[in-house]
């Protein structure tokens, strides 16, 4: 015999985020039925820390994974690194990247090497092969083995090196969160956070530096001073005003061919500067209105990430946006079965 038991509301409650709160921020339709749906939150701040727009509890903390390459790149600048090794556009955008491993982002990143004096060797982020699949079926067709080049953190990890040479900092270990570059990104997020950062949750990410759980609400203050960064330093401003401008030239080194990051700087140049992060994490830049935004899908899906991004950008006002803001779904012939859009 089957006894059928009456179902009692679900609520779970991890370590830094409460499923329970978040909102339903995206749904997938098959037909005429909505088939699935994604929870998250999200914060709109400007660079004072006024709160524009949010929904569900943006004071939890998150992980932002490789949505903070950008301010993660700002000691690459600061540091002087980015002039010594006379670093280009593509370099800097790279260095804020998860690329795809296309042939143009690997040949960047080891002829960068080679102008340091090191080589993959070095680089400690671990090998995977490319996530762009033409790049990752060429080398298997080629027999070519996976190098440290195609990690999608390659340039990043490049930079970091490049800070470390330039400094005179040890190379080896330059991964760990006692090193100094570590520390200089550290200190940097905690500036633009406007927190202090030495407590609370850390990891480890996964191409192996340390990571560290911060407020949605001070994410988005972070990207609203990398919009708007006229209330920092002047050398602090200069470097973010370089690092927006090199990831709004060199879009395709940012992620690359077919990428959502890569789509829309391309589409609307210098109006938005955005990053992806593992787990469902977006943040972007919007210049032109002062904001910063942080999201974070719950059950961590790039999919609604995506398209909860450019549903705040629609709202927003963002020209271009709207078509962004939703996407088409296929079945394995390519027919549309379906859609992924913003809910209500």
């Amino acid at each position: 015999m089957v006894r059928l038991m009456r179902a009692t509301p679900l609520t779970v409650t991890i370590e830094g985020l409460d499923i329970s709160t978040a909102p339903i921020l995206v749904e997938v339709t098959r037909g005429d039925m909505v088939e699935s749906r994604h929870t998250g939150t999200v914060a709109v701040v400007d660079a004072r820390g006024a709160v524009k727009l949010s929904c569900g509890n943006i004071s939890q903390p998150i992980y932002p994974r490789s949505a903070i390459k950008p301010i993660q790149a700002i000691p690459l600048i600061e540091s002087g690194a980015a002039d010594a090794f006379k670093l280009s556009d593509a370099e800097i955008a790279l260095a804020c990247a998860s690329h795809g491993g296309e042939p143009r982002h690997v040949e960047t990143v080891r002829a960068w090497l080679k102008r340091l004096t090191l080589s993959e060797a070095d680089l400690e982020c671990g090998a995977h092969p490319p996530s762009f699949a033409p790049a990752a079926e060429a080398l298997y067709r080629a027999g070519t083995p996976i190098a440290n080049a195609h990690n999608n953190c390659s340039g990043k990890h490049t930079g970091f090196l490049s800070v470390a040479r330039h400094k005179g900092w040890p190379t080896r270990g330059y991964i760990g969160a006692d090193h100094p570059v570590q520390r200089a990104v550290l200190q940097a997020l905690a500036d633009l956070c406007g927190s202090d950062l030495t407590n609370g949750a850390h990891g480890i990410d996964g191409c192996g530096i340390p990571v560290v759980g911060i407020p949605l609400e001070r994410l988005a203050l972070a990207m609203a001073r990398v919009a708007d960064p006229s209330g920092l330093a002047p050398s602090r401003r200069a470097a973010i005003e370089r690092i927006r401008r090199a990831m709004t030239r060199e879009p395709f080194m940012v992620a690359g061919t077919g990428r959502f990051c890569t789509r829309v700087m391309s589409k609307l140049g210098d109006a938005v500067v955005l990053k992806t992060g593992a787990e469902g994490v977006y943040m972007a830049a919007i210049p032109g209105l002062g904001l910063g935004i942080c999201l974070k899908i719950a059950d961590g899906a790039a999919r609604a990430s995506q398209i909860a991004l450019a549903a705040v950008m629609e709202r927003l006002g963002i020209s271009g946006a709207a078509e962004l803001a939703t996407a088409p779904l296929s079945n394995v012939a390519g027919l549309p079965v379906g859609e992924i859009r913003p809910a209500g």
